[in-house]
């Protein structure tokens, strides 16, 4: 029950700051807890976690209730390189970070699926 997002356009120091807050949670609760986060960070998060959710109910048959997190990890991507345009013909750079997140669910009974 691995799920894996990437090349998210959110920097993964925003990401872990979300991960650390909903590790020790249930991914139901977790689930909860984003949704009402005001960081933009908490869309993408909630969005890998509500995958990896479904895809233990479709091919594990699991409910919510029967899982917890075994990791849940964010991962530096690529970043896009740009630069902005100062003045005296100048340019500043831009690092456009990404990130990836892994997510791992197991039965909360201790055995994996």
């Amino acid at each position: 029950m691995k799920m894996t997002q990437k090349y998210i356009r959110t920097p993964a120091r925003k990401l872990r700051l979300l991960a650390d807050s909903v590790r020790h949670l249930s991914p139901a609760d977790a689930l909860v807890n984003l949704k009402f986060m005001n960081k933009a960070a908490a869309i993408p998060l909630y969005k890998a976690i509500k995958a990896a959710v479904a895809g233990a109910k479709e091919n594990n048959g699991l409910t919510a209730d029967k899982l917890m997190f075994k990791t849940l990890d964010i991962g530096e991507g690529p970043t896009y390189k740009r630069f902005r345009a100062v003045s005296r013909g100048q340019a500043h750079p831009v690092m456009k970070r990404t990130a990836h997140i892994r997510v791992e669910l197991k039965e909360k009974n201790g055995t994996k699926s």
